[in-house]
């Protein structure tokens, strides 16, 4: 571990402003590197306690990179500051299942991570079925490395 937490809250706290948007890569079979913004908030790990990074998506290209090759980097900005997190992918969710995750903390912990990035919502049982409905899953990143500029 090569952090410490207040690097991880001035990380995290860049995008505070911008929904907590974040550029998050992975890397595919080949290679390369798959990058996409997601709102990525800081919270507590549901079975440990420790600080991670989390985020909530669906599809195929990010999950599928981050099952074969957990390895993930997410890099929050604001103007010309940023600061890099690097660490490794724990996924949960109906295709991923964890055996500290049933279907209510799934829908429970999908709010939270919207929320810890800043998100808010109007009708919480519509966020609910649609994210239900979309199969989405939460990614927990365990920290191992942060820097910055």
């Amino acid at each position: 571990m090569t952090f410490s937490p207040q690097e991880l809250e001035d990380a995290v706290a860049l995008a505070r402003d911008d929904s907590g948007l974040a550029v998050v890569a992975t890397l595919r079979a080949d290679g390369t590197i798959q990058a996409s913004v997601v709102n990525v908030g800081l919270l507590d790990h549901p079975d440990t306690s420790t600080p991670v990074l989390g985020f909530v998506t669906y599809g195929t290209v990010k999950l599928t990179n981050l099952r074969a090759r957990p390895q993930v980097t997410v890099t929050f900005r604001q103007g010309w500051r940023w600061a890099t997190v690097e660490g490794t992918a724990e996924i949960g969710g109906p295709d991923d299942p964890q055996p500290w995750l049933d279907d209510e903390r799934l829908r429970l912990l999908r709010r939270e991570v919207f929320t810890s990035a800043g998100g808010t919502h109007d009708d919480w049982d519509t966020y609910d079925r649609v994210m239900a409905e979309q199969g989405r899953a939460i990614v927990l990143v365990r920290v191992a490395r942060v820097y910055s500029n």
